[in-house]
């Protein structure tokens, strides 16, 4: 088994900002030189997620809205209270979204679906510079 690794910092523009880091795992994968493996997209934050999307405008809507419908901002959340930022609510959606996806790929490519792209997502209120760690295990 061996392993490649790659940092990046992604600039989001604040709560709602869907970032396409699709072409940087594959990219990834495409250098590390591994024909067989798992690539895992992780970023290191607690108000960000990462998840595979159709990243088309009217899914951003509907994504947006189900989180507003799931999660609302506009309730107190015990965070806030407490620490006085505001978000509350971004902490909580980003438990549920997660902040990791798995993705296998084979002969050097993504194994994704036809209209499946990877995305992270910022869940904060403020734009953000984001860690995002592309970890890749195989052969």
């Amino acid at each position: 088994m061996v392993t490649f690794r790659r940092l990046a910092t992604i600039g989001t523009k604040g709560e709602g900002d869907v970032v396409d880091i699709t072409e940087l795992v594959e990219k990834t994968v495409a250098e590390s030189g591994m024909r067989q493996g798992v690539a895992i997209a992780f970023t290191p934050h607690s108000t960000a997620a990462v998840v595979t999307i159709e990243n088309e405008p009217g899914l951003r809507e509907d994504l947006s809205r189900a989180l507003q419908r799931n999660f609302p901002s506009d309730i107190e959340y015990q965070h806030h209270l407490r620490w006085g930022d505001g978000n509350g609510h971004s902490h909580v959606r980003s438990t549920f979204l997660g902040a990791s996806v798995s993705l296998p790929f084979d002969e050097g490519r993504l194994e994704m679906g036809r209209w499946q792209q990877v995305a992270l997502l910022e869940l904060d209120v403020h734009e953000r510079q984001r860690e995002l760690i592309v970890q890749l295990l195989g052969e």
